[in-house]
Order: structure tokens, then C-alpha cells, then sequence
């Protein structure tokens, strides 16, 4: 019994995901006056793992129209789960020259005016 994945969403993760991989497969150019060979205009150097990832989730979303199964991970109408949707826009934060952190942790309101800590809070 499958799940019932909007086919909306399914269209737009595989149109994501092989944007993203056509991008590190442009092919090389040849320049005519120096011979010298060039990558392709707007090739990306993915990593071994994110070249996987892409090809991975690409072949789950053509058979399955999801890339996941457990429904714990996401809600049951999306192509992918939420991890997969954040390491994507990674991969294109990549693909767009952009620094992009991982997950992390929020600071707590007020952080940057609270006074520094003084010798005397510390146990010596």
C-alpha cells in the first residue's frame, strides 16, 4: 500500500535534484585559440557523497515518486523528507557560490549584552 504523494511536489523535488546534478556534469570546453581544456561554465565540484545523494534520490522519487518511507521524517503528502529538503538547499547554496551552514543552534535572546564573566563566578 503506498502513500498518496502529491504529484506536484514530486515534479518539482526531481526537477530540483537534476537541476543540481546537471550542474557538476557540464561538459568541459575546449578553448580554440589556446587548446587548453576548460571545465564548463557553471560547473560545481560536488563531493563524492552529494554526487551520490542527488543520483540516490533522483532514482527514488522516479520509482516511488518519494524519497522516503518513514513517515516520522516528514509528512506523508511530501516528496522528501525534511533532512533531505535541507541537505538539498545545501547542495544548491553550494551550487550558487554561497556558504551555507548545517543545522545548528539557535543563541538565546540578549546573548551579546550580557556582561562577560568575571574571575570571581569562576570555581578555581
Amino acid at each position: 500500500m503506498g502513500r498518496d504523494v502529491d504529484p506536484k511536489q514530486t515534479r518539482k523535488a526531481l526537477r530540483i535534484v537534476r537541476e543540481l546534478a546537471a550542474k557538476s556534469a557540464a561538459p568541459e570546453t575546449i578553448d580554440p585559440e589556446t587548446g587548453e581544456v576548460k571545465p564548463g561554465e557553471g560547473v560545481v565540484d560536488y563531493s563524492q557523497w552529494e554526487n551520490e545523494f542527488l543520483t540516490e534520490v533522483d532514482k527514488r522519487l522516479e520509482k516511488y515518486g518519494s524519497a522516503f518511507n518513514d513517515l516520522g521524517k516528514g509528512r506523508k503528502e511530501d516528496a522528501l523528507s525534511m533532512l533531505q529538503t535541507v541537505k538539498l538547499k545545501e547542495i544548491a547554496a553550494k551550487a550558487r557560490g554561497k556558504k551555507r551552514k548545517g543545522m545548528t543552534t539557535k543563541k538565546p535572546l540578549g546573548w551579546k549584552n550580557r556582561p562577560p564573566p568575571s574571575s570571581r563566578d569562576r570555581d578555581e
